[in-house]
């Protein structure tokens, strides 16, 4: 497995620092679809795997979502194996209809069929990793989603190279590297790439997201992408700052309710994720909160004036009672 195309090396050196960070032993899996980014991640895992010490192999997550999904899933799994990689699982993974979108569900599936499967598959190991092979631009696309959306810093944040799922760390040693990268690292090792379908279906915003990011890149020039991707490198330390005063800053959970006072001394930028950690913590579904509901319940500290109670999802009632706040499910007459 050598590295003579630079493509190659570029990716090479994304898995290397992931590897490094692993101790003897463990077990480093890469999560292959059949695609470009994830054919080429294994690439460079299998070229890395015998300068270190650990297991490098594969998981093929198969949706089932086209007609032919098992005969890619198979096709990618033979091309892993044949790069060298060992062990080499392909997965079923359940698609459950949330009502979050087809997207929102199926990369849930996903997360969790690869954390379970790489938990069974590393029981032997000292520890284990799941290697993902997002892209730079992918990362770009999903601060683009965030801005249409009107969200916040941590979602204007994107991606982490980093984040653990359960007891699974999941690395993304490819954020960094524009998208024709790893497709020229396919090229150059001979790897035969599946085209997923859906990546064209402009029924998905992430793919609506995708032309406007090349339209916009037609008309102010090339590098927005790159921009896009450092501006999230740069708001994601503000959010992790911020995210760790909060936390801080959260009152302890109190029967008789949450001091006005305690939440009022706060800044609007902590207050903000003080009230989305007290509405988790009453049970509030984090997918399913939204800036309204949290800018509704600070209006009870900020703007009080008998309003009440609010219904938020989870099926839980805030109303505030003079100098408290209370969450929980609805009681009497809510």
């Amino acid at each position: 497995m050598g590295a003579g195309h630079p493509s190659q090396a570029d990716c090479r050196r994304g898995v290397r620092a992931a590897l490094a960070g692993l101790p003897a032993g463990s077990l480093a899996l890469a999560a292959v679809s059949g695609g470009t980014d994830s054919l080429a991640l294994a690439g460079a895992l299998a070229a890395e795997g015998p300068a270190h010490d650990v297991t490098v192999g594969a998981i093929i997550v198969d949706h089932g979502l086209q007609p032919d999904s098992a005969e890619t899933a198979l096709l990618a799994a033979q091309q892993c194996a044949d790069l060298g990689l060992a062990p080499v699982a392909v997965v079923q993974a359940v698609v459950s209809t949330t009502g979050a979108g087809l997207e929102a569900d199926a990369r849930e599936a996903r997360y969790t069929a690869l954390a379970e499967t790489a938990a069974a598959m590393g029981e032997e190991h000292p520890a284990h990793a799941v290697l993902l092979g997002h892209t730079r631009d992918d990362q770009a696309e999903q601060v683009l989603l965030g801005l249409a959306r009107g969200s916040g810093a941590r979602s204007l944040a994107g991606m982490s190279d980093l984040v653990v799922r359960g007891a699974t760390p999941f690395v993304r040693p490819l954020l960094h590297l524009p998208r024709e990268t790893t497709a020229a690292a396919c090229a150059a090792w001979g790897l035969v790439a599946w085209e997923d379908p859906m990546n064209s279906d402009r029924a998905f915003a992430r793919v609506r997201a995708r032309e406007a990011l090349a339209a916009l890149e037609a008309d102010l020039g090339p590098g927005l992408a790159q921009a896009l991707a450092r501006s999230a490198d740069l708001l994601r330390d503000d959010a992790d700052l911020l995210d760790e005063l909060a936390e801080r800053a959260v009152p302890d959970d109190d029967p008789a309710g949450v001091r006005v006072g305690e939440l009022a001394d706060l800044a609007p930028a902590l207050r903000s994720r003080v009230w989305r950690r007290l509405l988790t913590r009453a049970g509030a579904p984090t997918g399913a909160l939204t800036a309204g509901h949290v800018a509704g319940c600070d209006r009870l500290v900020t703007d009080w004036h008998g309003q009440g109670p609010l219904h938020l999802p989870g099926d839980l009632r805030v109303h505030r009672v003079g100098d408290r706040v209370h969450i929980g499910p609805p009681t009497g007459g809510q």
